[in-house]
């Protein structure tokens, strides 16, 4: 019988879930989070009530006095917390978009909670036997079941449930410590990237830099740079002033190496981590670990690639500096060209051999434009349309929502946009997902596009450099492979890491098509189609500065599979290994290391991210500069046969098959690196 008492604390319960909007059913249009009414607050008592939901569901199929079969133990393991996925969605993008002190807290508090209960299904031996029953007798299923079986045996394998008890109890430890330390790493980075200005104070210390970017910086009186994309890189393209040039690279390089922003110890224990993880699975190192899901299959296999491209790019980037070098030697004869002084003189060269002003081309590639260029694109090539919803709750002022639609008007998803840096916003860009669509579009996804572009400044709407039009085609093209994606389980929704960025990076190849570009590059003020002279300039000038480009790039995964490649798990002094590591590959003194490990949050901060995976974006260039080739081999950009094969042989099938086969499906055969090596002017 119940007391007074504890039918009081029950009812404060009740009363709690009852105000919690993540214990109600969303009546918002498409069901979408009802962002509004989401408190900072809400997300822990969801967190744990989601998994104690989830908890429930686990221990109801670990029980289950029925003989084990795919319906009830593989299929009920994939639809199982869907509560707790929900919470985790709506955090993990209010944690990248819009996060602040509070929700950092929840997740410091969360992280070991999180690692800790994924452990207790993982590492459950009840729900291991079930599933190796179902493996053993799997006999009449269809290949997207078998492959679900395939994922989730496996998965059951790399979390350790053949283990033995100390070994399970070791794998707990290490996951918690591994997901407090990656959280610690991200919360460190974003207040040194944030906490970072430039300010300057006299307008001839502005002298180079175009109006816009002047204007976007302006504080009433003063100019504030910061270590945001749209801000830090314009600057050292175009002023002119060296000294302060340095000063604001020399902010970007040495962050996250002092005071309690420092990160470095924090990386050497988790690499020291990793090691002792991989090696308790039965994995030499953890890029062994992480690449046996990937194309690339071994680190042998990662490197093999990596090396001819490193070759052909730092043999580019020689030539470059020596251009550079004459460039700046008509300006200061006696000084020697270093890192603050490339992206300068680049852009003057540019300028000399090109006809071409990067800043001259921003006003045909208002924000507005580009978006409605993407969405076009995607709209010739698949038949899909976007229209702006008003109606639809949103995290922030900024963000806006479409609904897309099939070309007979049946609803495929929404897509939310939001483009600009915020203090609450980490750097970069990045594609995520507010519900994964599943049961072949029955539950349709809602994607999120998220960036650092240019904001808008005096009188003209946001204006985009070049790169920043990749980036948005690049997102874009994420948001189509999860918009699109047509399977039954969520499950398997996803890509591995070197096959997910081809969907995005193919985008990229038709941004700056002189044919593409006239339906979208219109200048912002006249309307006027951007002039064929000028598309064409942009196309002649397409491989200008790749050595660097990619030798920076290249020199980022490189770094990042020495670090995962160590076979011991003796500590390391980053910076000590970092010097080593690129003095061994010959990096240029003048090209710094897009991210050094001390800033490397794509391999550190948070989970594994894309730790022994950073190369991935490489291997999917290979992926798409080939994949394209179909396009051009067609003469037409547009083939409706080849976006259809595109679209069903890739774009729909998440990893409902192995990618390399997907690939071949779509293209009849392997890729060949050479499609790269061409495009990129690193090869004749």
């Amino acid at each position: 019988m119940r007391t007074p008492l504890l039918l009081a604390a029950v009812s404060l319960c009740a009363q709690a879930q009852t105000a919690n909007p993540f214990f109600a059913e969303w009546k918002t249009p498409h069901g979408v989070p009802p962002f509004a009414d989401i408190r900072d607050e809400h997300f822990l008592p969801a967190f744990k009530e989601g998994m104690a939901r989830h908890r429930a569901e686990i221990e109801a199929i670990a029980t289950s006095p029925d003989a084990p079969t795919f319906a009830n133990t593989v299929e009920a393991l994939e639809r199982s917390g869907q509560l707790l996925e929900r919470v985790s969605l709506v955090f993990g993008a209010l944690s990248g978009a819009e996060t602040n002190p509070k929700l950092q807290a929840v997740n410091r508090e969360l992280a070991p909670l999180r690692a800790a209960h994924y452990d207790a299904i993982n590492l459950d031996p009840r729900l291991w036997r079930r599933v190796k029953a179902v493996w053993e007798n799997r006999t009449g299923l269809d290949k997207e079941q078998l492959r679900l079986l395939e994922d989730r045996r496996r998965g059951f394998l790399r979390a350790g449930a053949d283990l033995d008890e100390a070994g399970k109890v070791r794998m707990r430890a290490l996951n918690a410590e591994l997901s407090r330390l990656g959280v610690q790493f991200g919360d460190r980075m974003l207040k040194a990237t944030k906490d970072f200005k430039l300010v300057v104070t006299r307008p001839e210390d502005l002298a180079g830099l175009p109006q816009g970017v002047r204007d976007a910086a302006a504080r009433g009186g003063t100019w504030v740079f910061t270590l945001d994309g749209p801000s830090i890189w314009p600057f050292l393209q175009y002023a002119d002033n060296r000294d302060l040039r340095r000063q604001l690279l020399t902010g970007y390089l040495e962050r996250c190496r002092a005071g309690e922003t420092d990160t470095r110890e924090l990386a050497s224990r988790m690499a020291s981590l990793r090691v002792q993880k991989a090696k308790l699975l039965g994995y030499p190192t953890w890029a062994d670990y992480i690449l046996e899901e990937n194309m690339a299959r071994t680190p042998a296999g990662a490197y093999g690639l990596l090396k001819p491209v490193w070759e052909a790019s730092l043999a580019k980037a020689r030539e470059e500096r020596a251009e550079l070098q004459a460039a700046m030697a008509k300006e200061l004869p006696a000084a020697k060209l270093e890192s603050w002084d490339w992206r300068y003189y680049q852009e003057k060269v540019r300028r000399a051999k090109y006809d071409l002003d990067e800043a001259a081309l921003k006003p045909y590639f208002s924000l507005d434009s580009v978006r409605g260029g993407a969405f076009g694109l995607a709209t010739r090539l698949y038949g899909i349309t976007f229209t702006e919803v008003k109606d639809v709750p949103v995290y922030h002022p900024e963000v806006r929502v479409f609904e897309v639609k099939e070309k007979d008007g049946r609803h495929l998803g929404l897509l939310y946009t939001d483009y600009h840096p915020r203090p609450g916003k980490r750097g970069g860009a990045w594609c995520g997902s507010l519900r994964p669509g599943r049961d072949r579009h029955a539950v349709p996804a809602i994607t999120t596009n998220v960036a650092n572009l240019s904001r808008p400044a005096g009188d003209a709407p946001a204006l985009l450099t070049p790169d920043e039009v990749r980036t948005l085609f690049h997102e874009f093209g994420h948001a189509l492979h999860g918009l699109f994606y047509a399977g039954q389980y969520r499950g398997l929704g996803g890509a591995p890491r070197d096959f997910v960025e081809l969907p995005s990076q193919i985008m990229e190849n038709w941004a700056m098509e002189p044919e593409v570009l006239r339906t979208y590059a219109r200048h912002w003020k006249t309307g006027e189609v951007i002039p064929a002279a000028l598309g064409d300039r942009i196309k002649k000038s397409r491989t200008f500065g790749e050595g660097f480009a990619t030798t920076e790039y290249m020199a980022a995964a490189l770094l990042d599979m020495d670090w995962h490649t160590l076979a011991d798990d003796a500590p390391r002094d980053a910076d000590a290994f970092e010097k080593a590591s690129m003095e061994k590959w010959g990096l240029l003194p003048e090209i710094p290391l897009r991210y050094r490990t001390a800033f490397f949050n794509h391999i550190w901060g948070g989970g594994n991210g894309y730790s022994a995976g950073y190369y991935a974006y490489i291997w999917s260039a290979v992926l798409d500069s080939d994949a394209f080739l179909a396009f051009k081999e067609k003469g037409n950009l547009y083939d409706p046969a080849t976006a259809q094969a595109f679209r069903t042989k890739v774009l729909e099938k998440g990893q409902t098959a192995d990618p390399a086969q997907l690939y071949r499906d779509f293209r009849g055969r392997d890729p060949r690196v050479e499609a790269l090596l061409r495009k990129r002017g690193l090869k004749s």
